[in-house]
């Protein structure tokens, strides 16, 4: 390795002896590159006018390439906000502070994968006493799973056998001002999901996880058994799918092996490398500081932020409907680029077809990202009443 590809890379954990930790800074430093463990909560912030600045235990903070955050629930106001100051500062952090902060809030998270095709357990938030019941009744009725939001590695997590106990259960924390989740529970996968290390575009490493005795909850925190597992592509697509909604590069994806397919009930910003590295073998933070090396010059981009500067023009989605006169066009025969309209890409039933070309043809239910001028863009975009009735017809039709 050239000294001009070696990485400046700070590790951000308030531990530099955790095992997750301690295996970044070794694959970072095989493979050639300058690495070292900071403490979040050292970190000072500085805005100022054109000029963000980070201090570390009182002085200036030297250039990093990258930083690594391993930012544990206990601090995650503050850490969200220093890996914020270094995206301010242009320094590429492996997952980007709004994917952090979105996976770390287990109901947003819920709720931001919820516009999507994709697998989820259904659950209910609801503060009023009198809603519980009907929350209860409408996620499947009991067994229920009752999760705090603040909870991690299988902390807070209650399985209740019937309505009153869920109900009881779910009033009694709610007085302890906690918030509280209420999930169906999934019976076929019962003390068993699936871990998927998701990094960049691909599962990098896969095992499933067994609770033991009586135990439903299958965490290895919690004494969970763990194995090594080949994942069939719908696994793995929904897995790195779930990843990159959130806004992640590297997350550990917790599913269900349901009886219509998999079922996301987490997506971990922080996941531990030691039960993943152990059960599969593979050097999964190895794998991580690879995609650093790879990826480290492609910085985040709010396209909606940065194209809307071009006065009139902006980023739309809008699908290809039946009766569209678009639906089986190509794309060079569309029109739509005669029309200053720019097709970015396109979204086929959860799959992902980036800067198509002229000669893919559009079908109907087709999802298009295009950038052109707001008054074309305006005609192909649904009436507010079709967007509504679209999305109740698909809700009904869902499994």
């Amino acid at each position: 390795m050239t000294p001009r590809d070696s990485l400046r890379i700070a590790i951000l954990s308030r531990n530099a002896q955790l095992y997750s930790t301690k295996r970044l800074l070794t694959a970072a430093k095989k493979r050639g590159h300058s690495c070292h463990v900071r403490d979040t909560l050292q970190f000072g912030m500085f805005v100022e006018h054109a000029a963000p600045q980070l201090t570390y235990r009182g002085r200036n903070f030297s250039p990093v390439d990258v930083i690594i955050p391993r930012i544990g629930g206990s601090i995650s106001f503050y850490g969200h906000a220093v890996v914020r100051q270094f995206e301010q500062m242009g320094v590429f952090s492996l997952n980007s502070s709004n994917g952090l902060t979105t996976a770390r809030d287990k109901l947003r998270s819920l709720q931001v994968l919820s516009r999507h095709d994709i697998g989820i357990a259904t659950s209910a938030f609801v503060q009023n006493r009198r809603d519980i019941l009907p929350a209860i009744k409408r996620v499947g009725g009991a067994p229920v799973i009752i999760k705090l939001l603040a909870g991690t590695q299988g902390m807070g997590v209650i399985l209740a056998d019937t309505e009153k106990v869920a109900e009881t259960i779910i009033e009694t924390l709610q007085i302890t001002q906690q918030n509280v989740l209420i999930q169906k529970f999934v019976a076929e996968s019962k003390g068993r999901d699936i871990r998927a290390f998701v990094v960049g575009d691909r599962v990098v490493a896969a095992m499933r996880r067994r609770a033991v005795g009586s135990e439903f909850r299958s965490n290895v925190h919690r004494g969970g058994k763990t194995e090594p597992v080949e994942l069939p592509a719908e696994y793995e697509r929904t897995a790195v799918r779930a990843a990159h909604i959130i806004g992640l590069r590297v997350a550990g994806v917790d599913m269900l092996e349901g009886k219509d397919g998999p079922v996301i009930m987490e997506v971990n910003a922080s996941p531990g490398l030691e039960g993943i590295e152990g059960a599969t073998g593979v050097d999964v933070a190895g794998e991580i500081i690879d995609y650093l090396a790879e990826h480290v010059r492609f910085s985040d981009l709010d396209l909606r932020q940065r194209l809307s500067f071009a006065r009139g023009y902006a980023v739309a989605e809008f699908p290809i409907v039946t009766d569209s006169p678009l639906a089986g066009k190509p794309l060079s025969e569309s029109g739509l680029r005669e029309r200053d309209i720019v097709v970015m890409s396109i979204d086929r039933n959860g799959q992902h077809f980036p800067v198509p070309r002229g000669s893919d043809v559009l079908v109907a239910g087709d999802l298009l990202l295009c950038y052109g001028p707001k008054i074309t863009l305006r005609e192909f975009l649904p009436h507010l009443k079709e967007t509504s009735a679209r999305k109740r017809k698909r809700k009904s039709t869902s499994p």
